[in-house]
């Protein structure tokens, strides 16, 4: 068995962690989007005002991450949230008009 040295094992690391970087970033992007799909379809089937608010407030705080500088976030998918918010406060206000109109 060959025992690498100190320098060897530190470079093998830093490799390894330049790797992650890129699968990291892609990683966070697929979350953020996917994450905020998830929530407007929950917005969607939601049965009460207070859960609807719950899952604008989860979509909103995905795209607010999403503004972060550095953090490796691409533009596509700050403009992918950033339609899925619209959505979401479309989805939001058609519903509290359709609740005042039963009410």
């Amino acid at each position: 068995m060959h025992n690498k040295t100190r320098s060897e094992q530190n470079a093998q690391e830093q490799q390894s962690i330049e790797r992650n970087a890129i699968m990291i970033t892609n990683d966070i992007n697929h979350i953020l989007v996917h994450g905020a799909q998830i929530s407007f379809s929950k917005l969607r089937r939601a049965g009460s005002h207070d859960a609807r608010i719950f899952y604008f407030a989860e979509i909103g705080v995905y795209l607010e991450v999403s503004l972060s500088s550095g953090s490796g976030i691409t533009d596509d998918s700050r403009r992918r949230l950033a339609k899925i918010h619209q959505k979401a406060l479309n989805t939001l206000m058609d519903a509290n008009r359709a609740e005042r109109k039963k009410a």
